[in-house]
Formats: C-alpha cells, structure tokens, sequence
C-alpha cells in the first residue's frame, strides 16, 4: 500500500471513529460469504455497522481519539453504532450464536474486545453495562425509594388512627338514643 493511499484510508477511518467510544473488535475465523452476509445483514437491522479494517490503523486512529485499544493479531472486524455498549455487546453476541448453532463446529467469528466509552472489557461485561436509561432509573429508584417508604411510615399511623376514631365515632351514634 503506497503512502498516499494509506493517508487516505486513515482520514476515511478518522472521519468516521471520531466520536466512536464503544465498539466491538472481531476476528473472523472461518467466515464464508454466506455467514459474513448473514452477519452484516443481522447487525445492519438492528443499526450496527461492521467494517474490516487493519490492525495498525485500528491502533493508530483510536490512540488519536484517546482509545487505548490492542486489537491483537490477525484480521479484525470492528463493529459500532448503538445506542449502548450493552445494545452492541447483545446484538454482537446474538450473531455470534446465531452463526455457530452447535457448539461441536469450528468458531466462524472469535471476540476479541468490546469498548466501553473507552475502556476496553470483554463482550460479557458488555453486555452487563447498564444503558444510560436504566442507569438514570436507578439512580431515581435509589434517590426517591427512601421518600416514598419515609412518607409511608408517617401516613400509615395516621391511617390506622383516622379509622379507629372514625370506628368509635360510627360506635357511638348507633348506641345513641334517637333524637324526638
């Protein structure tokens, strides 16, 4: 590859991992066109986009952007564009399966590394990570749950209280003599 086509595709690859912080690196294996089409095809439905690109560009390109990513040897298969780590890491892990229905076969795809917002994790923790939806959930469970069970507590006696009082007040307007 002469030196200005390798500018070329680096620019091309700057330009499109500019603001990508999660991704998924891939090795393919054994991937015919059949599995490759059925692999792009499955990803591209759910908004993934997949791209072969050369392990010293996927270097090169993620050490500009602040990405510390060894991408190791052989090819590499990068896949982005969810939402969330944890969308990505599911719908990469899904193809995997789908792709190797018996576990007797030979591998078409191995995982190398998943990236979340820069800090590299195996496909597993990837798919732990919370999404920021169900983070913000979280956070306003933990932060409103103690409320709610504080304003419980102090309603509850009150409740119990207002219905015993009310219970005596019905007890003495039946035992009362009717008014002439």
């Amino acid at each position: 590859m002469s030196k200005k086509i390798k500018e070329l595709e680096l620019n091309a690859l700057r330009k499109t991992f500019k603001d990508v912080r999660d991704f998924v690196l891939l090795e393919p294996l054994k991937l015919d066109a059949a599995a490759d089409y059925t692999l792009r095809k499955g990803l591209r439905d759910k908004k993934i986009r997949v791209k072969m690109v050369k392990n010293s560009f996927v270097r090169k390109v993620f050490d500009e952007n602040g990405v510390k990513v060894d991408p190791g040897s052989g090819p590499t298969l990068l896949c982005w564009g969810a939402d969330s780590v944890k969308e990505l890491s599911t719908a990469v892990d899904a193809m995997l399966k789908l792709l190797r229905p018996d576990p007797k076969l030979p591998a078409k795809i191995k995982e190398k590394t998943a990236v979340a917002d820069g800090t590299p994790v195996t496909l597993e923790v990837g798919k732990t990570i919370p999404t920021k939806r169900e983070a913000i959930g979280d956070v306003l469970s933990a932060i409103l749950g103690p409320g709610a069970m504080l304003a419980a507590a102090l309603t509850g006696p009150a409740t119990q209280l207002a219905g015993i009082v009310k219970a005596i007040e019905d007890k003495k307007t039946e035992g009362a003599p009717p008014a002439a």
